[in-house]
């Protein structure tokens, strides 16, 4: 393994040399197994001061976002992709890490790690003999539009995720009671891929201006976020939540099959071609929406709610249709 800062449960060990690089340009979060990508990436950001810190598994992984502002995590895997998996999964389950862009790369062409890689909803897929320019470009790309998220996000024009973060912690502060709904469009990355960019990009906008127009309409001081892609938050008094998300619902459901063409709406779906030259076949677009309700200081901070809300939105997504669903329970 090169060098570079190693977490180690239940502690971690920081080289000397390495604790006063919290403020690296570039700080890219690396798991490694039977393989080492290090220097292809090195010469992939030629020019850019990184740092790099290893960690191998999920409880690491957290710890290092919490002591370093990381802009890319890396999962390099050639053999068994179960431990990898299940640290994706956690990983996009954590408000805070899911907000930075994780690329996962296998040197093989198997299948079922393509589709589990897939599956927990890895920002891009690296596969196949390492390109360096063709992943230059893909990586750049993929950083520039993460950049592009943490402040307002100009697709949808609304806040992003530190400005979301910075909403709920002075709610929590001032001892408020309200509720964060987190939303989430089903089966976007099968519309995107299918439509491409310039009309997933539509049904982004087509979202933020439904959620933007009904919350507003509703609660005036309403907050509405866009963490990025094709999630969203807002934030409502808890007596409005029925009303709002309800409404959200309807209006989206009617108006989502005309961003369709028309056989495709009248089929009610997509059947698309993977790269292993199978169908797959995704139902129109809907929405999930995970609502938690802070009363009575439940809550001292956004990370104690953000975990709350992953586990609440994945169950959420996996009822069909659209969907709604409060959480009242204080946090566990």
């Amino acid at each position: 393994m090169s060098q570079g800062t190693i977490y180690k449960s239940p502690t971690w060990v920081v080289p000397p040399e390495e604790r006063r690089t919290a403020n690296a340009l570039f700080n890219c979060a690396i798991y490694q197994q039977n393989i080492d990508i290090v220097a292809k990436l090195k010469r992939t950001f030629n020019g850019e001061k990184l740092q790099f810190h290893y960690f191998r598994d999920s409880d690491e992984l957290v710890r290092c976002c919490k002591r370093y502002p990381l802009d890319l995590i890396v999962i390099a895997v050639d053999g068994d992709f179960s431990d990898a998996h299940m640290m994706i999964m956690k990983a996009k389950e954590q408000m805070f890490l899911s907000i930075v862009p994780l690329v996962v790369y296998f040197p093989g062409r198997d299948e079922n790690i393509y589709r589990r890689a897939l599956d927990c909803e890895a920002d891009e897929l690296f596969v196949g003999a390492w390109d360096e320019r063709a992943f230059e470009v893909r990586l750049k790309m993929l950083l520039n539009r993460s950049r592009r998220d943490l402040g307002v996000n100009p697709s949808s024009r609304l806040p992003g995720p530190s400005m979301i973060d910075k909403r709920v912690n002075k709610l929590i502060d001032d001892k408020k009671d309200f509720a964060v709904c987190y939303l989430d469009i089903d089966n976007f990355k099968a519309y995107n891929d299918y439509y491409g960019y310039f009309y997933g990009d539509k049904v982004i906008r087509l979202t933020a201006q439904i959620v933007r127009d009904i919350v507003f309409d509703l609660v005036p001081d309403g907050f509405i976020g866009h963490i990025g892609g094709d999630d969203f938050i807002f934030i409502i008094p808890y007596d409005k939540i029925d009303i709002i998300c309800s409404n959200i619902i309807k209006t989206f459901d009617r108006l989502i099959p005309y961003r369709y063409k028309e056989e495709d709406r009248l089929r009610g779906r997509i059947i698309t071609r993977n790269r292993f030259e199978q169908d797959e076949v995704y139902p129109l677009l809907t929405v999930s929406i995970a609502v938690l309700v802070c009363q009575n200081g439940a809550f001292s901070h956004s990370g104690e709610m953000s975990h709350m809300l992953a586990d609440l939105k994945k169950y959420t997504k996996k009822l069909a249709g659209s969907n709604y669903m409060i959480e009242r329970r204080k946090k566990y």
